[in-house]
């Protein structure tokens, strides 16, 4: 593929070569320090057929994995976008996890210390 770029003024032609393949990020489970031996990194939920949660509109999703800080909903609690329903922790930093709409809380699927998956349904509303 053939790029125009310009830099402080000055127009270059420039050849990229683009792989059709796409890399994708694996898991590393790095184990003990020192063993020599590698660890297999722990088996990903499968994604939930027929009866599992329904992701959507008023699925509320984990970002990123870490670990569940602290709940701040009770079941059956009425909230209002962007309160927050409960907090994150990934590597010594917070994210708080807000209501997206207004609603009431259906399911609350993670309990305080629980590490999750990015992607896993935290909270769901009606």
């Amino acid at each position: 593929m053939k790029l125009k770029v310009t830099i402080n003024g000055v127009a270059y032609d420039v050849d990229v070569e683009v792989e059709e393949e796409t890399p994708t990020l694996g898991v590393f489970h790095a184990g003990s320090f020192g063993s020599g031996a590698a660890t297999p990194a722990p088996a990903m939920p499968a994604p939930q057929q027929g009866g599992g949660p329904k992701v959507g509109n008023k699925a509320i999703q984990a970002p990123l994995a870490g670990t569940v800080a602290s709940v701040q909903v009770e079941l059956g609690q009425m909230c209002k976008a962007g309160e927050t329903l409960l907090v994150l922790e990934a590597m010594k930093m917070e994210t708080a996890i807000t209501a997206p709409s207004d609603g009431e809380i259906a399911a609350i699927n993670v309990s305080k210390g629980d590490v999750v998956s990015g992607g896993q349904v935290l909270v769901e509303l009606i």
